[in-house]
């Protein structure tokens, strides 16, 4: 099962002489048992004026959504590409081959890539603009590779399907055909073997000048039989939608030299084109995977940085950490992490007379809109975010 991963941030100033660690009382507190705690360690960014971190706030909630719209996106992808082959996926599902868990463990800002002296607001444009490029590329290769499969599947209908469907250039002889004639026309009639005797027995009579002892049985399968009738082409439209009124199916069909043969090239052809898309999607998909949790981490550690500023102020004093757990263990990471600090949330917080946490929705509306955030976010008392990677 894999991880769920949070990030949470924390003023040192909580943290008394007793508690010189503060990694070791937090995970004291969340319980080893519910999560294991690491340091998270984020650049000292250049903090600009609080309008702006505001400002900044509002785009990282929606950056931070775009970036895991594009991971999930991804990942259905290569889910797809991959034949859900577990061992496949989790090959293609690697971050500078690591898997995601152990690249959150060891996780370090990419100083070369991002460097922290810019602007906020320009780090942010440049992780935008990568989670595009990337969301761009990933889509269209798997968009071409699933263009090409859909063509393969369809010639292989044509190779493999009843007669109703596949192509007829295989089975049908051109001496067959009445060609260049000016005045007759040979038709080709799909027939469900049920109804063979039927249509032997009444063809010459379904239109006016059905050249009589025409019906040829060019080919059959389990459920049908293929038979030209060869008619004049003044009554061609009335014998056609006779056989249609009876459930026999015309098939349209023109000989072509070489037809036969030329679709076999193209099937091969296709074969080979499928197999390069594959490969190219497979490959996009996988470094999509890598550089889109790349960027999604990158934005989760400006927006712990920019909350961060926005609710314990400055000057910055503050412990980071990741926590890994369970799924099933997040509720109890968060009930702990509650129970401990949600005094951090002033007023918007507090306790009933058992005990209990709770909250004040009027402070709360008044506590979020001091840090920017809108009425719909799950407000915390502290710094944190979870993460799952899918």
């Amino acid at each position: 099962m894999s991880s769920t991963f949070a990030l949470l941030s924390l003023p040192l100033r909580i943290f008394d002489e007793s508690s010189p660690d503060p990694l070791a009382a937090i995970s004291s507190t969340v319980g080893t048992e519910n999560a294991g705690v690491g340091r998270f360690n984020i650049p000292e960014f250049k903090i600009g004026t609080l309008d702006a971190l505001v400002q900044q706030a509002d785009q990282l909630v929606k950056l931070e959504a775009s970036c895991e719209g594009v991971v999930t996106k991804v990942a259905d992808s290569l889910g797809t590409l991959c034949a859900d082959d577990k061992q496949k996926l989790a090959q293609n599902k690697m971050i500078n081959n690591k898997p995601a868990g152990e690249y959150m463990r060891a996780f370090s800002w990419d100083k070369v890539r991002y460097r922290a002296e810019k602007p906020i607001g320009e780090l942010l444009e440049m992780l935008q603009s990568e989670l595009t490029a990337v969301d761009n590329d990933s889509k269209q290769r798997f968009s071409q590779f699933q263009s090409a499969k859909n063509t393969l599947s369809a010639l292989e209908k044509k190779r493999t399907g009843n007669l109703t469907t596949k192509s007829l250039a295989p089975l049908v002889d051109p001496s067959y055909l009445v060609q260049d004639s000016e005045y007759l026309e040979t038709h080709l009639v799909v027939v469900p073997n049920s109804a063979r005797k039927d249509f032997s027995r009444s063809y010459e009579t379904l239109s006016d000048m059905v050249v009589p002892r025409s019906k040829i049985q060019v080919a059959e399968d389990d459920e049908f039989t293929l038979f030209s009738v060869t008619t004049f082409k003044k009554f061609s439209s009335e014998f056609l939608q006779k056989c249609r009124e009876n459930k026999w199916t015309p098939r349209q069909y023109t000989y072509v030299e070489g037809g036969k043969e030329e679709e076999q090239q193209e099937y091969r052809r296709m074969q080979e084109e499928e197999a390069k898309k594959f490969g190219e999607a497979l490959r996009f998909g996988h470094l999509g995977w890598s550089e889109s949790v790349k960027i999604w981490v990158h934005v989760l550690t400006i927006r712990v940085f920019v909350e961060t500023v926005l609710r314990y102020g400055l000057p910055l004093e503050f412990v980071a950490a990741t926590l890994e757990m369970s799924p099933s263990n997040s509720k109890n990471v968060k009930t702990a992490l509650d129970s401990a600090y949600s005094y951090l949330g002033g007023n918007a917080f507090g306790r009933d007379k058992h005990g209990r946490i709770t909250k004040d929705d009027a402070a709360l509306t008044s506590e979020m809109a001091a840090v920017g955030l809108g009425g719909d976010d799950e407000y915390s008392p502290y710094v944190y975010y979870e993460l799952e990677f899918p």
